[in-house]
């Protein structure tokens, strides 16, 4: 017989099963974070708190195997062995442990709440490996379904199926599709009997016997348990929305009423003041433009002139691809076949002094020019060099 369990230990109801119904009934986008919300609350509590609430990933397992069944709880990847009974329904031996449900006097009330699940050893199914677009994921069950023709030698109708992703690789999914003939998955069921129809889903093991992470049961077929405080949690949920909403409303009123009064007070006390400010603002900006302009335009040379100079000076084989005046440094980069003499071509310049090369020199095997960078120094006058400023001309 299997080992006992405590049976008088209090259920404090599933804490994840309530509430995670309430995001599964908003958009799924939603459903996700409140899915990944939940567990990285979850992950700060200890063992026996998770447990508790119910939000250690766990569930029960069962594992048909021959005239006995094999009883096992999961939580999150181990599974724990809780005993073995006998197990023969057509030979009535599930009436002999209770009539509505047969687990209920052998499991304590925490665990026979866990959703169930039917274990199939690893030759009941069928695995074959498929790659498909990223878009398939939303939609992984339904795509699949059209490949069962061509991947294996049954008929959509003839299985039940389920798939699962491996690996993402870009735009692509690695998808391993697990198909189990229906008679095989129709016995499988009738010789769990009553339990047969409290399942939650159903899955494969692999050749180490781990999970395959899948559900064959279709969604009409999946046990979902009721949950008693269902109706209160909704009202409890609504009635939190509107106390949060009516008190943000009358906050917001009371800091709208607040700024009109301040709003008052500063029209009638601060008008002049404004006015005066902003005169006094304006008039500075101007005087400062008009000096900044002057100092500017009498203490440094111009982009025009710069690049007058410059293309007065470079050679006719070479071409320029960004010119770029910071402050006070020119940066020339471009292609050229006399790289190595621009230094001397650029020399004796009135607008720039310094020309020097930076870097080596790059061949370019498509154009047979010298790629070069060449820096030097804008001549300006001290007043210029007070008044920063920065030029960028790129050709086309």
């Amino acid at each position: 017989m299997m080992s006992a369990v405590d049976n008088t230990s209090a259920s404090p109801g599933s804490f994840r099963q309530r509430f995670g119904r309430v995001g599964g009934r908003l958009r799924p986008g939603f459903n996700g974070f409140w899915t990944w919300w939940t567990e990285a609350l979850a992950s700060w509590l200890p063992a026996r708190l998770r447990a508790l609430f119910g939000l250690a990933h766990e569930r029960l397992l069962f594992r048909h195997d021959g005239a006995d069944l094999h009883l096992l709880l999961q939580r999150g990847e181990g599974n724990e062995e809780l005993g073995q009974i006998p197990w023969a329904p057509e030979a009535g031996g599930a009436t002999e442990i209770g009539t509505d449900d047969p687990l209920a006097e052998l499991l304590a009330q925490r665990i026979v709440d866990l959703p169930r699940w039917l274990l199939l050893p690893a030759s009941a199914g069928l695995r074959r490996r498929l790659t498909l677009p990223a878009a398939a994921a939303d939609r992984l069950r339904d795509v699949v379904a059209f490949e069962i023709d061509r991947q294996t030698p049954f008929a959509a109708s003839d299985v039940h199926y389920d798939a699962r992703v491996i690996a993402r690789r870009g735009d692509q999914l690695d998808v391993e599709l697990v198909v189990v003939p229906r008679a095989t998955f129709d016995k499988a069921l009738a010789a769990l009997g009553p339990l047969g129809a409290t399942l939650a889903g159903v899955d494969v093991v692999d050749g180490e016997g781990r999970a395959l992470g899948i559900n064959l049961l279709t969604d009409g077929q999946r046990r979902r348990r009721s949950d008693p405080w269902r109706v209160w949690n909704h009202v409890f949920i609504v009635v939190a929305l509107l106390a949060f909403g009516v008190g943000l409303w009358q906050i917001l009123q009371n800091r709208r009423e607040v700024a009109a009064e301040l709003k008052r007070e500063a029209d009638q006390h601060g008008s002049q003041a404004r006015q005066a400010a902003a005169a006094k603002r304006q008039l500075i900006d101007r005087v400062e433009g008009l000096r900044f302009l002057q100092d500017a335009r009498a203490g440094r040379p111009t982009a025009v002139e710069v690049i007058d100079e410059l293309a007065r000076r470079l050679p006719d084989t070479t071409y320029v691809e960004k010119l770029a005046i910071e402050d006070t440094r020119l940066t020339l980069i471009g292609q050229s076949s006399e790289a190595s003499a621009l230094v001397i071509k650029l020399e004796g310049s009135k607008l720039w002094r310094q020309p020097a090369l930076t870097g080596a020199l790059q061949p370019d095997p498509r154009t047979h020019r010298d790629r070069f960078t060449l820096t030097a120094e804008l001549a300006v006058t001290d007043a210029a060099k007070s008044q920063p400023g920065a030029v960028d001309v790129r050709t086309p």
